[in-house]
């Protein structure tokens, strides 16, 4: 179970000449145990996402301990990378093939931005209709085709368990949204089609008749205020 501030990198998945967590994390693998395994993660953050329980998965023959490979490569990973669980599985477990996946993104709303705040928020000064943005979020909970919050045109239709919003005291409003699997920025085109909802620029309604008719909708939410929370298998013990 890795946990990771995305703000320095070009997203989960590794790519030639680019910082990423995947590499991140393959080099560390490959400095305390001298193996380069193949990494595979439960879901491919964007860059500048963060995570708080993302999963990863590999094959070794390396027979250390939980805590030493917590130790260890917690000792050869950068600060905004941690790993924080390790557990051994079956060899027919797949990192992949989780129940659920849980996202976050935070907006702050309030009239002036917040310092400590910046990097994991979406700081919007103007006043939300956050009803009206929880009566359109309704309308993205169930099964679905999702395209008009993805540039993904093929295999589009997704679950969503639930989705909506929360007040928290600190004029943060925390969006939260569970399904089996998203699609390519769909969590934050989301999001930024719910904000112009909040913003009066477009009525509930209209975004329901929108998203039934396959029309685009965003624009895209900005990646920092984007948190992948949790992972979800059948095996509950992997949750901890």
């Amino acid at each position: 179970m890795v946990e990771y501030e995305g703000t320095a990198y070009y997203g989960f998945q590794r790519q030639k000449g680019l910082p990423t967590i995947q590499a991140e994390l393959e080099e560390a693998l490959y400095r305390l145990c001298g193996e380069r395994p193949r990494l595979l993660y439960a879901s491919r953050t964007d860059r500048g996402v963060h995570a708080m329980r993302q999963m990863v998965g590999f094959d070794t023959k390396t027979n250390f301990s939980p805590s030493t490979w917590i130790k260890g490569l917690n000792f050869y990973l950068p600060q905004d990378i941690g790993v924080r669980n390790c557990f051994g599985v079956d060899d027919g477990f797949d990192v992949r093939k989780a129940k659920s996946r849980e996202y976050g993104y935070v907006i702050l709303n309030c009239p002036t931005l917040s310092p400590l705040l910046r990097r994991f928020s979406y700081f919007i000064p103007h006043p939300l209709d956050v009803e009206e943005m929880e009566e359109a979020a309704k309308f993205l909970r169930g099964e679905h085709d999702f395209v008009s919050f993805s540039p993904v045109k093929e295999r589009t239709v997704r679950h969503i368990y639930n989705a909506g919003f929360e007040r928290r005291e600190d004029h943060r409003l925390l969006f939260k949204v569970v399904a089996n699997s998203f699609l390519s920025h769909q969590v934050r085109s989301m999001v930024g089609g719910l904000i112009r909802v909040g913003l009066k620029r477009k009525k509930a309604e209209e975004f329901r008749q929108e998203m039934e008719l396959g029309k685009p909708i965003g624009p895209v939410a900005p990646p920092h205020g984007l948190f992948l929370v949790r992972v979800n298998y059948e095996n509950e013990n992997l949750h901890s």
